[in-house]
C-alpha cells in the first residue's frame, strides 16, 4: 500500500527557516507598551506589509528582575504586539508565541534584548509557506504483491490524517480540537459528482458565526484540502423550518466557511460556496421535530473534482 504520512506543525516554528523575514521593535525598560516611536514605526511596518504573512512572534527582555518577572514581561510584550497586529495581517494560525524572558543570548547592549520579532514570509512566497517552514510530507511506498512499480505509484496515497490540533493561544491557554478521521478519509475520498453533510457544524442562532465548539470542522475540512491538491468543492448552505431565507441566511453560512478556507491558503479556484434556503429540505417543512429540524439545517459539500 502507497502510504503518504503528512506532518503537521502545531505548536513550534522555526526562528531561521529560509525566505522568512524578521523585523524587531524595541520597549523601555521593565514596560510592555511601545512609545511613540516605535508605535509610529510598527504602524509604518505594517502599512507597508499588509499582504504579507506573520508566522511566529517571538519576545525578548533583559536580565533586571528576577527570570519569572522577565518571563512574564517578555509574554506580556509577545501580547502587546499580538494585539496590534492581529486583525491587520494574516497570521498563522497555528504560530506559536514564544517569550524568551532571558533564556537567550544577550547583547551587551541592554535595550537591544528588550524587544518583540515578527517573522513574517512575503506574500508572493505564500504558496510555498509550508516548504519555508520545513513542513514536509513524508513518504514510504511499500511494495505489493504482483504488482509492478509504476502500477503501485498509480495508486491514491492514503492519507493519515491527525486526531486532534492543539493551539497555543497569545494569552497562554490552548485551544484542543477533536477531528473526525473517518469524515476527512471520506471527503478525501468522494467521487466526483458526489455531496457529504459536514454534521454536528452548528451556527449560532440566527447568525453565520460558527459556534467554538463546532470549529474543529473547518479544520477537518482544510486538513483534507490541503492534503488533497486536486480536490474542488462547493459549499452548499441549508435551513429548517421557515420556507423563504429573507436574509440569504443559507449563502452567508457557506461564505463563512468557504472565508475561513481562502484566509488559511487554499485556492479560490477549488472554492465556491452557494445558499439554498429551504428549497432542498431532507424533511418536508414545517417539520415535525427538533431531529427532523436539525436535519434540514446543515452545510454539504459537492465534490466539483477529486
Amino acid at each position: 500500500m502507497v502510504r503518504k504520512i503528512f506532518t503537521v506543525l502545531i505548536l513550534f516554528m522555526t526562528a531561521n527557516a529560509l525566505a522568512q523575514e524578521q523585523f524587531s521593535v524595541f520597549f523601555e525598560s521593565n514596560k510592555f507598551e511601545l512609545n511613540k516611536k516605535e508605535q509610529n514605526k510598527i504602524n509604518q511596518w505594517i502599512l507597508s506589509n499588509n499582504n504579507n504573512k506573520i508566522v511566529a512572534i517571538h519576545g525578548f527582555t533583559d536580565e533586571d528582575g528576577t527570570t519569572d518577572s522577565n518571563d512574564t514581561l517578555a509574554q506580556k510584550r509577545v501580547n502587546f504586539i499580538f494585539q496590534i497586529v492581529k486583525d491587520q495581517i494574516k497570521i498563522r494560525e497555528d504560530f506559536k508565541t514564544i517569550s524568551f524572558g532571558e533564556s537567550f543570548k544577550q547583547s551587551e547592549v541592554k535595550a537591544e534584548n528588550r524587544k518583540v520579532t515578527i517573522y513574517y514570509i512575503l506574500e508572493k512566497d505564500i504558496p510555498r509557506e509550508n516548504e519555508i517552514l520545513g513542513i514536509k510530507p513524508e513518504v514510504a511506498i511499500e511494495a505489493l504483491p504482483n504488482r509492478g512499480v509504476a502500477e503501485s505509484s498509480e495508486a491514491k496515497p492514503e492519507i493519515e490524517y491527525p486526531e486532534k490540533l492543539v493551539f497555543e493561544n497569545p494569552n497562554g491557554t490552548k485551544s484542543e480540537f477533536k477531528l473526525d478521521r473517518e469524515f476527512m478519509k471520506k471527503v478525501g475520498n468522494a467521487k466526483t459528482g458526489e455531496k457529504l453533510t459536514i454534521e454536528n457544524l452548528n451556527f449560532i442562532i440566527n447568525t453565520f458565526a460558527v459556534v467554538n465548539e463546532s470549529r474543529g470542522k473547518l479544520y477537518e475540512l482544510l486538513l483534507v484540502l490541503q492534503s488533497n491538491p486536486d480536490l474542488r468543492i462547493e459549499i452548499q448552505g441549508h435551513l429548517c423550518c421557515m420556507p423563504v431565507d429573507r436574509t440569504d441566511l443559507s449563502t452567508q453560512r457557506a461564505k463563512a466557511i468557504y472565508n475561513f478556507l481562502i484566509k488559511n491558503d487554499v485556492y479560490r479556484a477549488r472554492l465556491s460556496y452557494k445558499g439554498f434556503g429551504s428549497t432542498q429540505p431532507i424533511y418536508p417543512i414545517p417539520e415535525k421535530n427538533e431531529a427532523e429540524r436539525a436535519a434540514n439545517r446543515r452545510v454539504e459539500i459537492l465534490i466539483v473534482e477529486n
